[in-house]
């Protein structure tokens, strides 16, 4: 049995990492709390194919993102907080975090952004903060229940969008060490971005009417039919004409509706639907 092809160089063990930890959240989100322990056994895991002796710990200096215009200028863009402080920061932004999201006051697509600035404000490690905030982005965006990411790269948008980025990064960021920074910028900016993966992903779902009943209602009907549980393979074998990706946003959305329960986690998950007591 041939085993895997390890990384030959910094390139391939960062692209490694990531897709190690992209999977890993994936299959597991359910059960990966954003906490400050979590979020540093993640950073480490992205590491894991590099030598990098700082992989899974916080910055042990400080770091200041500079920017040098076209007039060769040397400016700060961003001043993040200072390395003694960023453990106890971290502590409390996750605690923060997690709380708001259980008391269910505000809506997740605003806590994120405003988390995710806050992260790259602190930038906590020496390496890899940009990464961390989009793998952590999508793992918060799977755990509220939106999971778009799963088909459609947000990371490749901001790339193609990353100057505006850049753009309210700094505008946000200002004054953020004072508490007097504006959110409003990056916040609408995320909320742009995961509005253009909505759209090219509904573009991509297939719709295509089979005796005037779509696909999403077929695979509605044969929870209909069936009183035990089914999985997505199952319901692949018994559709094999519908594409897992239109399975999964189905079953997304049947859980929403409140009209199926899942039960397990991963690979182990299994859909049952709900039937009201009389």
């Amino acid at each position: 049995m041939l085993s895997k092809a390890q990384p030959k160089n910094r390139s391939e063990e960062e692209i490694t990492g990531y897709r190690e930890v992209l999977s890993l959240i994936h299959e597991s989100h359910e059960h990966i709390i954003p906490k400050s322990g979590v979020i540093l056994q993640l950073h480490r895991d992205l590491y894991q194919f590099s030598p990098a002796s700082n992989a899974g710990k916080y910055k042990n200096s400080d770091n200041i993102i500079t920017e040098v215009d076209a007039q060769d200028n040397t400016y700060i863009r961003l001043q993040p907080l200072p390395a003694y402080e960023t453990p106890g920061a971290m502590e409390s932004l996750t605690g923060t975090f997690n709380e708001a999201v259980k008391i269910e006051r505000y809506d997740p697509l605003l806590l994120i952004p405003m988390f995710i600035l806050d992260f790259l404000c602190i930038h906590p490690f020496n390496d890899g903060n940009g990464r961390m905030s989009r793998l952590l982005t999508l793992l918060i965006l799977y755990r509220s229940g939106y999971i778009v990411g799963k088909y459609i790269s947000i990371e490749m948008i901001i790339e193609k969008t990353k100057e505006t980025y850049y753009e309210v990064l700094k505008e946000s960021s200002q004054n953020w060490i004072d508490g007097h920074n504006k959110y409003k910028p990056f916040v609408k900016y995320y909320l742009e971005v995961i509005l253009i993966a909505y759209k090219d992903f509904s573009e991509r779902v297939e719709l295509v009417q089979e005796q005037g009943t779509n696909k999403q209602m077929r695979i509605k009907q044969l929870f209909d039919q069936n009183l035990g549980t089914l999985t997505k393979k199952m319901i692949s074998e018994k559709y094999p004409d519908i594409s897992i990706p239109t399975i999964e946003l189905t079953l997304a959305n049947l859980l929403k509706e409140g009209y199926v329960e899942k039960t397990g986690a991963g690979r182990s998950s299994a859909y049952k639907k709900i039937y009201e007591e009389e």
